[in-house]
């Protein structure tokens, strides 16, 4: 079998994300030179970070971190893009494991009962077929040891790109879009919400609202990318 991946690899070699160029036999999702060149976030501190700082004064979070800073171009949009858009969930995966030992190694994200994702409307889920956000936290689920629970916060209704629009335009779009299945779960819990690219954080504004409905309940939050 290892033979076969082998002749398959010589003539369907692995490329990296970001460069396009192909992967040494040690290297997975992102060559060694562009990992290096990714635009990491400070975590130190995960009550005082870029993240926290963004929500700050609009919803109150236990914890948070960001992995890396987005750039309209560049190596992270392509790690997205693939994510989003390609149907690459490896690199889901991938990040997840790679962010989730990062924090393991803190010990900040040990006192948590569930890793809940923002999530996507029905719609957009039968269309792209897929949450991208699901092997990146089964991933961080594995390596933190909390139990990845999907389907507790439901999207109501679908809405159209937010790219272009405001702080404000985004949140009032996205008011009340937010709901909970079964919110006994979540009393006198402390869960940890994940989102892939956080712009103007209008997004995980609306879903810690709709959440803080819940008794008793603590909200951190962890994304992938944070824009600059």
């Amino acid at each position: 079998m290892k033979g076969l991946q082998n002749l398959f690899n010589l003539f369907y070699p692995d490329v990296c994300v970001c460069c396009d160029q192909y992967l040494l036999d040690q290297e997975k999702i992102v060559c060694i030179e562009c990992r290096l060149d990714l635009p990491f976030i400070d975590n130190s501190d995960v009550k005082s970070n870029p993240l926290i700082q963004m929500l700050e004064g609009r919803v109150f979070l236990e914890k948070g971190a960001s992995f890396l800073y987005y750039h309209p171009t560049g190596k992270v949009k392509k790690l997205i893009h693939q994510l989003k858009y390609k149907n690459n969930e490896k690199v889901g995966v991938f990040l997840g494991e790679w962010f989730g030992q990062q924090l393991l190694e803190t010990n900040s994200f040990s006192n948590i009962d569930f890793i809940i994702p923002v999530p996507l409307h029905k719609d957009k889920f039968r269309l792209r077929g897929y949450n991208q956000l699901t092997k990146f936290g089964k991933s961080l689920s594995s390596i933190l040891n909390i139990e990845y629970l999907e389907g507790v916060l439901i999207r109501n209704t679908a809405t159209k790109t937010q790219t272009f629009k405001k702080r404000v335009e985004r949140f009032k779009s996205l008011m009340n879009n937010f709901s909970i299945k079964n919110p006994i779960t979540l009393i006198d819990k402390h869960v940890l919400l994940i989102d892939d690219v956080v712009t103007t954080g209008a997004t995980l504004e609306a879903c810690c609202i709709e959440l803080l409905k819940v008794e008793n309940l603590k909200i951190s939050v962890v994304t992938i990318a944070l824009t600059e």
